[in-house]
């Protein structure tokens, strides 16, 4: 597959000069069903990438070579390299799993004696726990995993590490889904992707002061962070600066530490996630297709 410019998207609104120079948004694979859990794979020089509704884990290189990773893999969703591997969600299993050296081990599945929803996206701490968003689209939605039940009875964020064991640490949002720490991790940034008809604070991101270290780490004090305009925030990256890079119904939204809006990249495809690969290029998964565009910045 060779690389294909985005169909004629609005210019770019960048006066933080966050963008190249020259930014424009480049489509480089398409043929996906719903594309999610963008992954930079710099050993191999690749974006890793989720086609939930096909149901397989897909890759492309810098050139838009398209090859096919897995498939048959209970509807992954997003990853991040922990654990001498790939950690990623997994609808299907309502796990969150380790892919390493060709094997996939659960990590946890249950919250107490209940399994988990479908969950969806996840983030390092650097004490070496997972922090994971847990709401139901796996268990609601027939093309993103398997019908099920609401076990624990909400959509929480977990803390998991092999030796504290999982943890609610956010409990008061309605359907969590991206999530992201600041750069230093004093910060969590939680995305509510639930509706009006279910919560007040549809298409924000909430902010959570972390407190306190280890199995004792808390969540505390959630705000409102940003009202995002465009659709619903999905996945989120953070860069170096602690700005904030989300998803949209319209494109990417970037976003100052203060939550003041600084730029916006329109992209043809409702987005879902944002990923930061290296060379300062961001990777988009929307809908079906993957994007980059260039910036001049890099990951937190």
């Amino acid at each position: 597959m060779t690389t294909t410019p985005a169909s004629a998207p609005p210019p770019i609104r960048d006066p933080s000069d966050l963008l190249a120079a020259d930014a424009r948004v480049e489509r480089m694979a398409t043929g996906a069903g719903w594309s999610e859990g963008p992954l930079w794979m710099p050993d191999t020089r690749r974006l890793r990438w989720s086609d939930i509704h096909g149901d397989r884990i897909l890759e492309v290189d810098e050139a838009g070579e398209l090859r096919v990773h897995r498939t048959d893999v209970e509807f992954t969703n997003a990853r991040i390299h922990a654990r001498g591997g790939v950690v990623q969600c997994s609808h299907g299993r309502r796990a969150v799993e380790l892919e390493r050296d060709g094997a996939v081990t659960v990590l946890v599945d249950r919250f107490g004696e209940h399994r988990l929803n479908s969950p969806n996206d996840l983030v390092e701490h650097p004490d070496g726990s997972i922090w994971f968003t847990d709401p139901p689209y796996g268990i609601e939605q027939p093309k993103e995993g398997h019908a099920g039940e609401r076990e624990y009875g909400g959509c929480f964020v977990f803390r998991w590490s092999e030796v504290d064991g999982i943890r609610a640490v956010v409990t008061d949002m309605a359907k969590p889904n991206g999530i992201a720490f600041s750069p230093d991790h004093a910060t969590l940034y939680v995305t509510e992707s639930a509706g009006a008809d279910v919560t007040d604070e549809v298409a924000t991101i909430r902010a959570y002061r972390v407190v306190g270290s280890g199995g004792d780490a808390v969540a505390i004090e959630g705000r409102r962070f940003v009202r995002v305009e465009g659709g619903t925030p999905d996945g989120i990256a953070v860069d170096v600066e602690g700005r904030v890079w989300s998803s949209s119904g319209d494109g990417v939204h970037v976003f100052a530490p203060a939550g003041e809006r600084l730029a916006f990249v329109p992209v043809p495809e409702t987005v879902a996630n944002v990923a930061f690969g290296d060379d300062g290029w961001l990777w988009i998964t929307a809908t079906t297709s993957v994007y980059r565009v260039r910036t001049t910045t890099r990951p937190a």
